[in-house]
């Protein structure tokens, strides 16, 4: 990798976790006429083509009227040589705006899984406590240097836990995107994880998890208790291979229909600055930050990729793909454009209530291989959907909200080197 694009690796980093610099005139805005400036995929001119569906078809794969349900979860039989410990926030949580704007909550919960013995996670669950505004959980491990900083910041707010748009919301914190701390995440349609046997994710004896949770408040708000079960064994009972999550964010610009195009917030800039007023400066510079990881210009587009190299030889074993509900699909391929082309992971028709990891065929990659992740949204999706009522349309940049929007693709990998 280049000394530049490490050095748009690490800014770029810096924005998808909690500390970012803000740098002026980042990148220019380019022309706002749809999928210009984008490079497209292998493949995409015929990709660009949606599956053929009805309007009934698009609002039942985005059924945000209904939530996921709170029915018990069976517990599945536990494998030779596991234990199951559930870990749960202390005390009821009510979410509300942080800025007393907008209907998203980040809040990140310091728990203790209580191991006194090096071991490896195999498995996890997240239970959500109030479904209807659970949007998405996601499990981090904390390293060291880091537990009493997360106890101060806990102890600080009178309410369990503490704010933590984009990241764990913690000074200083590097969230890696080839090698990231992601321990698991659950969205709408998740299930219990299990990792493949012979494999776990190293978790040192006195290790702690931050739990973080995104709460939507589009149908009200209420107490939550949320609660997270992990499978784990003894290191000293089991040599087992580590696995590591890589995360391929790319940036959306999703402009304005051309009917609405007049809007206050169908200007690239007023959209940012209502990101910024929603979710504080520092996660509201992710949508410009992320073209400095990706190497990409702004253009407003329908369909926009990111293309990166990887440092390290790996073997990927499970793919899954994270939009939000202006979603219409994802695509993860392995060197793009070359004859050793390859697709990780395709789904056609986004089903926001369906975001389960998939397990693939091992793929062998080697250090300097491609990756990317391409994703396409449509604003057609706001006449469909309940979640939309009342609110006007925007220039959808990358943000934090669920009206928001994302395009990430996570994978679940082994690099070469510990093998």
């Amino acid at each position: 990798m280049s000394s530049t694009s490490r050095t748009r690796l690490r800014l770029a980093i810096a924005g998808l976790g909690a500390a970012a610099v803000v740098a002026a005139g980042l990148v220019a805005l380019g022309s706002r006429d749809a999928d210009r400036g984008v490079e497209a995929p292998a493949g995409a001119n015929q990709a660009l083509d949606p599956p053929a569906t009805t309007p009934e078809d698009l609002q039942l794969s985005h059924d945000d009227t209904q939530p996921v349900s709170t029915a018990p979860v069976k517990a599945r039989k536990l494998r030779a040589g596991e234990q199951r410990t559930t870990l749960q926030i202390p005390d009821a949580y009510t979410p509300s705006s942080p800025t007393g704007t907008g209907t998203d909550d980040y809040r990140c919960f310091l728990l203790d899984p209580g191991l006194d013995e090096d071991a490896w996670l195999t498995g996890t669950q997240i239970l959500p406590g109030n479904a209807e505004i659970v949007h998405h959980v996601i499990l981090f491990r904390l390293e060291d240097d880091s537990v009493a900083q997360a106890e101060a910041e806990d102890a600080e707010s009178p309410e369990p836990g503490w704010t933590c748009f984009g990241g764990m919301g913690l000074e200083g914190e590097f969230n890696r995107v080839d090698d990231a701390a992601w321990l698991g995440a659950w969205a709408p349609g998740g299930r219990e994880t299990l990792v493949r046997d012979g494999y776990g994710v190293s978790l040192d004896s006195g290790t702690r998890i931050v739990m973080q949770v995104h709460y939507n408040l589009l149908l009200g708000s209420g107490p939550d208790q949320s609660a997270t079960q992990i499978r784990w064994r003894p290191k000293a009972d089991s040599d087992l291979t580590p696995l590591h999550t890589t995360l391929l964010a790319a940036p959306v610009e999703l402009p304005c229909r051309p009917q609405h195009e007049l809007g206050p917030l169908c200007d690239r800039d007023a959209s940012i600055a209502d990101a910024k007023k929603r979710f504080g400066e520092s996660a509201g510079q992710t949508a410009n930050l992320l073209h400095l990881l990706c190497g990409t210009n702004i253009y407003a587009t329908q369909t926009t990729s990111c293309t990166r190299e990887i440092p390290r030889a790996m073997t990927v074993l499970g793919a899954a793909g994270h939009m939000h509900l202006l979603g219409r699909w994802i695509r993860i391929e392995a060197n793009p454009g070359t004859p050793e082309a390859s697709q990780i992971l395709e789904i056609p028709l986004w089903n926001f209530d369906d975001q389960g990891a998939k397990r693939i065929k091992p793929l062998h990659l080697d250090a300097g291989d491609t990756l990317r992740v391409t994703c396409h949204h449509e604003q057609d999706m706001r006449d469909l959907l309940p979640a939309f009522d009342g609110t006007q349309e925007k220039y959808v940049v990358w943000a934090e909200g669920t009206t928001d929007e994302m395009c990430l693709g996570i994978l679940q990998v082994v690099f070469d080197d510990e093998v």
